[in-house]
């Protein structure tokens, strides 16, 4: 199966990116389920639904022509680009050679049809029992669930393992950090640049980031990858809230199912009973669906966020204010931002509801050395500024910015290269024998032609030195 693509184009789901690689065989097994069918219809856009729905309730092919005098000179490019992603989904495949004829594929139009009217005995959406009152499962609760199962992940990356606190994750999640490239290194994975970028996209994109890698390895685990986006789509269809049965399961949706515990997609009370959290009722509702918990009534009460945010005195969401002297204050006591902001700044203070540090040369050092980058640090201060900065222009001080890049130019001007120096030449004729030589086994790594100095790895020091041992031996010598 192929791996995910690299990313998706500008204002499309990276789910579809992934599908549109996928074969027309497998397309049509995936639109075999009506959930399928309704959860790929909610991730395109507000064009490419239009296009389906004006072909959904058609019998027969239409001659491309006929939709050609509906679109306007202007909506041309939008609309070719919208016919582009409903073809390479093999949701309205493109005319055979020598045809102009255009209709949805049966299986897609069938089971659509299906998920908006009802009917039919497939399941699709899954078996809702009746809920146990007695069992103390509410929204809010799920939502909490949701949120530490998510955010122990997220926290685990930050610390790198090393905060106590900090819940290692199962082997499962830290093969996918580590193939997704999240984190790297045997025994204590650290975190990368890209992990560190991850952290700073939506939960939602978080979420879809690990679930395509998940779908890359199913080949090796024998799962039918089908049947696995298949499941995905049927939780994305549920109701938060509502308990469903297990029993219909198959063997693919029970070995999927124990992976999404982990995540906090689901939560499992007990062997034949699950609860959908909002992580799974929002995996395709957009890529703004799944918000902070200050930004959802049913989540304020608990406190908690799905996206990393602790609740803040602000609407905006945003909780750091950066001076211009480097000082830093975060209003937040969630543990898990508190650890993000501690991988680039000089913590000083902790309060309730307060962090107080400071932005210095050896804090950026240390970030610089975790592979983050300059513009992410920028990028995560002004992605999570304080509404009060936003009165500012720029909305972070020059000062700071410049400071932060100049101390990455300065990591980066010196570069540390392990190997021998070699000087001390009394003829240039024997300085260039030797270089030349060295040249031949690429091992050099600096050269000063004026003071007959070289610097060789340790590889290319040996060699140099049994060159020269071989030429003393042939009588050759050096002066």
């Amino acid at each position: 199966m192929p791996a995910p693509a690299a990313e998706a184009l500008p204002g499309q789901h990276i789910l579809l990116s992934f599908l549109a690689t996928q074969s027309q065989i497998s397309l049509t097994r995936l639109y075999s389920k009506p959930s399928a069918c309704l959860a790929l219809f909610r991730l395109l856009n507000a064009l490419e639904r239009q296009i389906i729905m004006n072909y959904l309730w058609l019998e027969g092919p239409v001659s491309s022509n006929t939709m050609d005098v509906w679109v306007t000179r202007d909506g041309r490019a939008p609309y070719e680009a919208a016919m582009r992603t409903l073809a390479s989904l093999q949701v309205l495949p493109s005319p055979k050679p020598g045809s102009n004829m255009l209709q949805l594929s049966p299986s897609f139009k069938k089971n659509f049809r299906l998920a908006l009217t009802g009917g039919g005995d497939h399941m699709s959406f899954g078996v809702p029992c009746e809920k146990d009152l007695a069992g103390g499962v509410n929204v809010e609760m799920l939502d909490r669930y949701a949120a530490n199962c998510w955010e122990s992940i997220l926290h685990f990356m930050v610390s790198s393992g090393t905060d106590g606190r900090a819940s290692r994750p199962t082997k499962g999640i830290l093969y996918l950090l580590d193939r997704s490239g999240l984190m790297a290194g045997q025994g204590a994975p650290k975190i990368t640049s890209e992990g560190f970028q991850f952290l700073l996209t939506s939960p939602h994109a978080q979420l879809w980031t690990l679930l395509l890698q998940y779908l890359s390895i199913t080949n090796e685990r024998n799962i039918d990858m089908v049947e696995v986006i298949q499941f995905l789509f049927m939780l994305s269809t549920m109701q938060l809230g509502q308990e469903y049965s297990t029993e219909v399961f198959t063997n693919t949706y029970h070995s999927v199912l124990e992976d999404l515990i982990d995540y906090g997609l689901v939560y499992k009370r007990n062997p034949n009973r699950i609860y959908p959290t909002r992580l799974a009722t929002t995996l395709t509702s957009g890529s703004s669906a799944t918000t902070s918990s200050s930004a959802v009534s049913s989540q304020a009460q608990t406190g908690a966020s799905l996206s990393g945010n602790s609740t803040v005195a602000t609407a905006g969401g945003g909780f750091i204010i950066l001076e211009t002297n480097y000082r830093l204050y975060a209003y937040t006591e969630n543990p898990l931002q508190i650890a993000i902001i501690n991988l680039f700044v000089s913590l000083r203070g902790r309060f309730s509801n307060l962090v107080t540090g400071s932005i210095t040369r050896e804090s950026v050092r240390k970030a610089l050395d975790n592979g983050i980058t300059a513009d992410q640090i920028i990028s995560y201060l002004v992605t999570h500024a304080h509404p009060q900065m936003h009165k500012n222009n720029p909305l972070i001080p020059i000062t700071v910015q410049d400071q932060i890049r100049l101390w990455e130019q300065e990591k980066n001007r010196v570069q540390i290269a392990e190997g021998y120096l070699w000087k001390e030449f009394t003829a240039s004729t024997d300085y260039n024998l030797v270089l030349e030589h060295a040249r031949s086994t690429s091992s050099v790594v600096w050269e000063n032609e004026q003071a007959r100095m070289f610097f060789v790895t340790p590889e290319g020091h040996a060699s140099c030195r049994d060159f020269v041992n071989q030429r003393m031996r042939e009588g050759g010598g050096f002066a």
